[in-house]
């Protein structure tokens, strides 16, 4: 038994020092998801699927054919292990947990600085790695995420106000408010950002 563990870290170690001498592993978004989910609570496929079926990550895929070929691929990669575990009466599943080198690749994933383009994109990955920041980093992983998106919300709704001034006259009507659109947006995300930072036990 202590054989069997010995080998697999030093598997895993082997993976990670292999990525880190060039080749570059890409995570889908979905990827991230499931390895934060098996980071909380170990888990089947079925159970992933239970979950993006019933809560808000459904957005993320509920599918199939997305879930399994992600957790191949973060099996293959060393995120995450499986092992087969008795399930009810003689049924057998496979069960997956995040490995050493997962747990590094997820909270590194998670305290990437907040960008522009995260912002102009959706803010869907932001708020994933939110949602994720406090069980794996602590109170300060989230606080810092809150932190970079507020700095760059600062920034980033004067430049559209300043493009909406520019461009008013030009502007037909839809444009101009589908612009609007996009400024209340930031600002009310800035307000939500405030707030978050204020609510954290007095920390701001």
């Amino acid at each position: 038994m202590f054989f069997g563990r010995g080998l697999r870290l030093i598997t895993e170690l082997f993976n990670s020092t292999q990525r880190t001498m060039g080749s570059i592993v890409e995570i889908s978004n979905l990827g991230y998801a499931i390895l934060g989910l098996i980071q909380q609570k170990p888990s089947s496929g079925y159970d992933l699927r239970k979950v993006f079926a019933s809560t808000a990550m459904k957005s993320y895929s509920d599918s199939p054919g997305a879930i399994y070929p992600a957790l191949r691929r973060l099996a293959q990669d060393s995120f995450i292990r499986r092992r087969i575990e008795q399930g009810a009466g003689l049924r057998r599943r496979q069960v997956f947990r995040v490995t050493a080198t997962g747990i590094v690749e997820l909270r590194k994933w998670i305290m990437r600085p907040v960008t522009q383009d995260d912002i102009s994109s959706g803010m869907k990955e932001v708020m994933l790695r939110f949602a994720f920041a406090e069980h794996v980093g602590g109170a300060k992983a989230s606080i810092q995420i809150l932190r970079s998106l507020r700095a760059q919300l600062e920034e980033y709704i004067p430049m559209l106000r300043a493009q909406l001034d520019a461009g008013k006259s030009m502007m037909p009507r839809s444009g101009r408010l589908a612009l609007e659109c996009g400024i209340r947006g930031n600002e009310c995300l800035l307000e939500w950002t405030n707030y978050a930072l204020a609510s954290d036990g007095g920390k701001e």
